[in-house]
């Protein structure tokens, strides 16, 4: 027994370091698992017959209703991407706000929040902000390090907003996770938590952040006001009236298609995944207003189905991974190493958390959900006082924190290949440095105050 625990644990170190030397995620995962099946069953640790679970694991992925929404999320993401909403959305908002102190760094603060609700793929917000907003604040001269960070963190937003493709992954594996949990405790009628318990659980967390960041960004003006200076006015530019009307024509459509399609889940008529494919469609139309459908469509198409082989991949290597961590007693072994840590339910809770956090350096937030979850929320779920939705959004806040936090964070990655070449790699660091404190401010309210995630859906779905 203890020869299988240190082939489970030998297990984990190579995939981290196999990932940590850049071997591709996926073939890592399932490499990796097949290679340490065959030495449990040449040790007697396992036996392969444990593999013969496999093929229907794999088939209830290829047939999980709740995993259809996603090829339509990134449809959507990508779509969108290309239809030129971001650059009308930020002159708008600039006209509107930017006659203030701080007021372009609001606007893009917005926008980046409705880009994040409509695209929810953290890549794709990144690249879009960084190539769009970025250079505009330099231009009215706002700091460098400032701009950096305000684009990076509200880019990541497209982690935690509804409806990301992290919570729709998370979610899904939540809902295993807790039903699991139940039987195991003899609950043969388990409760459920779905994707639409999450995405109402992140909302008012994700608005939050939101406040949180425009707060930064008023105060910055008020002490350091050579660091986001006002926009003169551009001659000829509407104001008034015509402005007005100018925000409403350009805020509607984005602003209907999140609603139409959040609405619609939070609101029971319809499922995330036909809630997708209703956002799928008004991201067609609203491109068809903006460009010739005919350039976008196919390499939309050819990116949607990248994006989405390489999600799937992952999750078979991921399914392979569990299944043969399971058969070396891995699952035991993490159950009684959080269970007989001290704190009880809370040390458990930290160490998993930051544990997830470390990993976010080196792997991204759909490995962690596919390959880590799947491992440990089983027992933290079992423990008393433990809401499934509350775990889900601190899991999915504190993911967000790390995607952004120097010097491994992705999005710092992703905003570095974009960027001008006057801002260099330290100034994104430094500038993302106030808004990753803030995401950990924002985790610890949580966790102290659980009802910010649990009350909305509470709200709704109670019975």
């Amino acid at each position: 027994m203890m020869s299988a625990e240190i082939l489970a644990v030998a297990m984990v170190v190579a995939v981290c370091v196999l990932l940590m030397a850049g071997y591709p995620v996926a073939l890592t995962l399932g490499g990796v698992s097949l290679a340490f099946a065959t030495l449990g069953h040449l040790t007697g640790a396992m036996s392969f017959s444990f593999l013969g679970a496999l093929p229907q694991r794999v088939f209830g992925v290829m047939t999980n209703d709740v995993l259809l929404a996603i090829p339509l999320f990134v449809f959507m993401g990508v779509m969108l991407e290309r239809s030129r909403i971001a650059e009308e959305l930020l002159e708008t908002m600039g006209r509107l706000f930017g006659s203030l102190r701080g007021g372009l760094g609001i606007s893009v603060t917005i926008v980046g929040t409705l880009l994040a609700a409509a695209k929810g793929v953290v890549g794709a917000t990144t690249v879009t902000m960084g190539l769009i907003t970025l250079p505009a604040m330099l231009r009215h001269g706002y700091d460098k390090r400032l701009a950096a960070g305000t684009v990076a963190a509200t880019a990541t937003l497209a982690q935690i907003f509804p409806p990301a493709t992290v919570l729709v992954l998370l979610g899904d594996q939540l809902s295993t996770a807790y039903q699991a949990a139940q039987l195991s405790q003899g609950n043969f009628a388990p409760s459920s938590v779905t994707v639409s318990d999450l995405f109402a659980g992140a909302i008012i967390p994700g608005f939050a952040l939101v406040a949180l960041y425009i707060l930064y960004l008023i105060l910055m003006a008020v002490f350091f006001p050579k660091t986001s200076p006002a926009i003169p006015p551009e001659p000829g530019a509407p104001k008034g009236a015509a402005l007005a009307r100018r925000v409403v024509e350009v805020l509607v459509a984005p602003i209907f298609l999140i609603l139409a399609v959040l609405g619609s889940i939070l609101g029971g008529i319809a499922t995330p995944t036909e809630a997708a494919s209703v956002g799928a469609v008004g991201a067609i139309l609203l491109t068809a207003r903006r460009a010739r459908l005919t350039e976008a469509l196919g390499p939309t198409v050819r990116k949607t189905a990248q994006i989405t082989a390489m999600i799937f991949l992952i999750l078979m290597g991921a399914t392979l991974f569990s299944l043969v961590f399971r058969g070396l007693g891995g699952d035991d072994m993490v159950h009684r190493a959080l269970g007989n840590l001290p704190g009880g339910v809370a040390g458990a809770i930290l160490v998993v958390m930051f544990a997830m956090f470390l990993l976010g350096f080196v792997m991204d937030a759909f490995e962690i959900i596919f390959v880590v979850v799947p491992i440990v929320a089983p027992v933290l779920l079992k423990m008393p006082g433990v809401d499934p939705v509350w775990l889900g959004v601190m899991m999915a806040l504190n993911l967000q924190t790390s995607y952004m936090h120097p010097p491994l964070g992705p999005t710092l990655f992703f905003l570095r290949g974009v960027a001008p070449p006057e801002i260099r790699t330290i100034d994104i660091y430094i500038g993302v440095i106030p808004f990753v404190l803030i995401q950990l401010f924002a985790l610890i309210v949580l966790w102290y105050l659980p009802g910010l995630a649990t009350a909305l859906p509470h709200a709704l779905y109670a019975p």
